[in-house]
């Protein structure tokens, strides 16, 4: 059975800054590749620079985009030309009029017809770049342009052996060292008039190439590298030499029907099995690879953004970990246990090269989100003996740093540390959204302790983090039931309302954000008087009109409209910071609860361009639904054993993971 026909790559992406149905991309690319392509629809809407309803494109994009949210990098647009206008030295005059509903899109082929050039674009995607082919139905004044989109640019052509060579050093908010992509598209040297074909100025992004054909029907291979022009030649060869595009759009179709059968399942509808596919599709689009193939020794080789050097091994980005640890990597714990180990190594490249773990990169470090959650997808892989003692003990070494220390800014490690360690939790007065950043900080903490336990370190340091890990019930405001902040002197502010979201919160209220004690559920029971009394105060959750006050932003954000769209009270399913409210039932004793709502939830996925309730955020909503189905939540990435686990109704008929049949009840021999 083929699965690829089930997935949808537009699920999700007839989204807008205002309102979310995913804020997702149509990737065609392999699994955690180095970049993928898709149409540009808009490059005037900055990261929404595809939507679903759009009939316009106006060329082929390279792109690395994890978010709108956080913008692309290394990045540039193809786009044909034809006819008797003179070239269009602007994507804005060379946009085309295409059908979506006639075009392909497939995580393994996309094929757009641009029906004001009569050309048809079909590409297929490699581990670094890709093959192409292009289908012109009229021989006259006929071309493909190479744009650039960011940062400064620039392209040339050797006529003699068909090469197009570029660079370009766009990328977003990051700071990176003397960054560049390297861009090699070979083509048949008889296709090109060498001639006719051109540099032209783009003003301050540089150059763009105006490479005119030969014939109506050509086929090129396109590579990129973060080292060298030579290492992008060496990474096209290494990809596609000797393949033609039926066998390189094979071996994609092969490496994504190898990776959606990870999970089989018997669906309880056709719907169900196409939300499914569309969501274990996206839940391996993320991380990219960042790394190449050494052209000597074969050996695996990076670009550091740190040092702005060549280094030995691994690394990857474009990832945000305040999202992607709730799920993602439980995720891969079951059914990518390999690339997991991988992933990390590459992680901690970053911590060893730059003095600081990973918080939100992409290419370098960004910092978009609070707090050091990578904390939780090291202490998982630790538990379930995924990678070395040597990678856990390299990675033990960056979480204790900055448990213990602030960044040189605010992008590295935990904003407010010291201070955290100083009065057992982060100050309102000096530290934005410090209620979510102390309770991440706590779990983190708890995290620490776990690794140290794998490594064998001694009683005494694991208990310092484990009392650490309490530290959360410093902000519990028993006379609200909200955790609330505090400032220096340990004052909460006279004023309080639970609907107020951002200023001691991070992208919610105190509903969204008291709950976050996923290491330690009976202690935040014990907090409200017992399990009875935190039950009621879940239901309250649930029952409290989806309403909010802008108070603490001064303005509206798109995850309160949102929430406001969806009827499940302040459980904000279109958030991560709400993911597992539905699932706390089943750990305080009531799984027939979790169960009804977890399946009200699922029901508002759908593999449609309006699909998700909010952002999806890098495979976080995707694998929070797979996990939904199957009857399963991993509360507490990092906890030993099952205990971090809850149980619900399973809504598929039956699954197989990774060629074993599911069960539910033994969640232990799965992961």
């Amino acid at each position: 059975m083929n699965y690829i026909p089930y997935v949808n790559i537009r699920m999700g992406t007839a989204s807008v800054h205002r309102f979310s149905h995913g804020n997702t991309l149509p990737y065609t690319q392999l699994p955690w590749a180095m970049c993928g392509f898709m149409p540009q629809t808009d490059g005037g809407a900055g990261g929404w620079f595809f939507h679903a309803d759009a009939r316009a494109v106006e060329g082929i994009r390279l792109t690395h985009q994890p978010s709108p949210w956080i913008n692309d990098y290394g990045t540039f647009l193809m786009t044909p030309q034809a006819g008797t206008h003179a070239l269009y030295e602007n994507y804005g005059g060379a946009w085309s009029g295409y059908r979506p509903e006639e075009t392909t899109f497939r995580p393994d082929l996309l094929s757009v017809r641009f029906l004001r050039q009569r050309c048809t674009f079909s590409l297929t995607p490699t581990e670094r770049g890709g093959m192409f082919t292009l289908h012109y139905d009229m021989l006259k004044n006929i071309g493909l342009t190479f744009y650039p989109l960011k940062g400064e640019n620039d392209w040339r052509y050797d006529a003699e052996t068909g090469l197009l060579s570029g660079w370009t050093n766009g990328h977003s908010q990051d700071k990176p060292v003397d960054f560049r992509m390297y861009i090699a598209v070979q083509f048949d040297p008889t296709d090109i008039d060498a001639e006719a074909s051109h540099a032209f100025d783009c003003g301050s992004l540089g150059k763009g190439f105006h490479l005119m054909l030969k014939n109506a029907d050509i086929t090129a291979k396109l590579g990129t590298s973060y080292l060298s022009e030579a290492q992008a030649v060496y990474n096209l060869k290494e990809d596609m030499e000797g393949k033609s595009f039926a066998d390189v759009q094979k071996a994609a179709e092969d490496r994504w029907e190898e990776l959606l059968h990870r999970i089989e399942i018997e669906a309880a509808d056709e719907d169900q099995m196409k939300t499914f596919y569309s969501c274990l599709y996206r839940a391996v689009l993320f991380p990219h690879k960042a790394y190449e193939h050494d052209m000597e020794t074969g050996k695996n080789v990076h670009y550091s953004p740190f040092t702005g050097k060549k280094h030995d091994g691994v690394r990857y980005t474009d990832n945000g970990f305040w999202d992607t640890y709730r799920t993602v990597y439980p995720l891969y714990a079951m059914i990518a246990r390999d690339e997991y180990a991988e992933i990390l190594d590459g992680y901690v490249a970053d911590y060893r090269e730059g003095g600081w773990l990973p918080r939100w990169p992409s290419f370098g470090e960004v910092g978009c989100m609070p707090s050091t959650l990578i904390d939780a997808v090291i202490a998982d892989a630790a538990v379930k003996g995924i990678g070395t003692k040597e990678l856990w003990q390299d990675a033990l070494n960056g979480m204790i740093h900055h448990a213990n220390h602030n960044g040189p800014e605010a992008r590295y490690g935990r904003n407010g540390a010291e201070d955290y360690c100083r009065l057992g939790y982060m100050p309102r007065d000096k530290v934005h959204e410090s209620v979510n950043l102390t309770l991440d900080a706590a779990y983190g903490d708890y995290c620490i302790a776990r690794v140290a336990e794998v490594l064998g370190y001694d009683r005494d340091f694991i208990a310092e983090y484990d009392r650490r890990s309490k530290n959360y019930a410093n902000l519990f405001d028993r006379e609200t039931g909200f955790m609330r902040g505090r400032d220096e002197e340990g004052n909460m502010a006279p004023d309080f309302d639970p609907l107020r979201w951002g200023g001691e919160y991070t992208e919610g209220c105190a509903w969204q954000s008291t709950f976050a004690v996923p290491h330690d559920i009976q202690g935040l029971a014990e907090l409200y008087g017992g399990t009875d009394k935190l039950t009621a105060k879940l239901d309250e959750l649930f029952a409290t009109k989806p309403e909010y006050t802008v108070d603490g932003y001064g303005f509206e954000i798109h995850e309160m409209t949102e929430l406001a769209a969806l009827d499940f009270g302040q459980c904000a399913i279109s958030n991560q910071p709400s993911f597992h409210f539905p699932f706390l039932f089943s750990l305080l004793g009531d799984e027939a609860k979790s169960s009804k709502w977890v399946k009200a939830l699922t029901e508002v996925f759908h593999a449609t361009p309006t699909g998700y309730p909010g952002d999806e955020d890098n495979g976080t909503t995707s694998a929070w639904y797979i996990f939904a189905v199957l009857g399963i939540y991993p509360v507490c990435p990092g906890m030993p054993g099952t205990a971090g686990y809850a149980k619900t109704d399973m809504l598929v008929k039956s699954a197989k993971i990774l060629g074993k049949t599911w069960d539910h009840n033994r969640i232990e021999e799965f992961i």
